[in-house]
């Protein structure tokens, strides 16, 4: 059996995408919206002008509608959303935006179902965007250039290189908090994103992950609040590692940010929305 370390077993493959903007659309004047991040131990909510409004985890008796950061059962999530939905904007979603996070890896068929879910719901526009650029939005520089985001959550570990805000490069190993022993946890978790980052490192003909490793990665998810894996981390890489405000929201913060962004451009009328693909 593979170790962790080893990268092949637990670690899938390079993924590299261009970055995306919301698309021009056909509605103007949005005014409200929610920002939602599905994680595989529960659900957070955000929404414009109140900020972080719902936390909740799953119950595992009733079975989890959402696992290593896949969403297992639509159903179960969509009775979620529309319930989050009904709570903040009400029966009529006219004029409002809907922000939805997922896992940098997650693949088409996720996010062709989170925009399923979404459009559902029946808001004038909706975004489905990557956990890292979230993240990177609430806790990245505002410098630009070159960023690691280090999320460690329950089920999962990924690293992301984002380059001016687009994705570059990611790993992905599909193990979390929820998988170690807490006594093993600092070691392991560390020399899983340890591995993550040489492999990055390895194929990088740009420089950008030495640069981002000067800036120092930004750590997200309940593995940032750990006692030690910062400090094994900032050991193991040779370099200062910049854990998040409140690590375990900074996804749903983030997202939120990047909501509230939207309304404004589409109140101004420069920028409409439409339910469409931002990665």
């Amino acid at each position: 059996m593979r170790s962790l370390r080893d990268g092949r077993r637990h670690s899938r493959p390079v993924h590299r995408t261009r970055g995306g903007r919301a698309g021009q659309a056909q509605h103007h004047g949005a005014t409200r919206g929610m920002a939602v991040d599905l994680g595989s131990s529960g659900t957070r909510a955000w929404v414009s002008g109140y900020g972080l409004v719902a936390g909740s985890a799953w119950d595992d008796a009733a079975g989890r509608p959402v696992r290593r950061g896949r969403i297992v059962d639509a159903e179960s999530c969509g009775r979620l959303l529309g319930h989050l939905a009904d709570r903040v904007l009400g029966e009529d979603r006219h004029g409002s935006v809907i922000v939805l996070s997922h896992p940098v890896l997650a693949g088409p068929e996720h996010r062709d179902l989170a925009h399923e879910l979404l459009a559902a719901l029946g808001p004038s526009g909706a975004v489905v965007l990557s956990s890292a650029r979230a993240a990177a939005a609430y806790a990245g520089p505002r410098d630009g250039g070159p960023l690691l985001v280090v999320d460690m959550g329950a089920e999962l570990t990924e690293v992301t290189l984002l380059v001016d805000g687009a994705v570059a490069d990611a790993r992905q190993a599909e193990t979390g908090l929820s998988d170690l022993e807490p006594e093993a946890l600092p070691a392991e978790l560390a020399r899983t994103v340890l591995d993550m980052i040489t492999s990055m490192w390895r194929q990088d003909e740009h420089g950008a992950v030495r640069g981002a490793l000067r800036k120092g990665p930004v750590l997200t998810g309940g593995g940032a609040l750990h006692p030690g894996v910062p400090d094994r981390l900032a050991l193991c890489l040779g370099t200062p590692v910049r854990p998040a405000d409140d690590p375990s929201t900074a996804v749903v913060r983030g997202a939120g940010l990047i909501l509230d962004s939207v309304l404004r451009r589409a109140g101004a009328g420069a920028v409409a929305v439409r339910p469409g693909r931002l990665r």
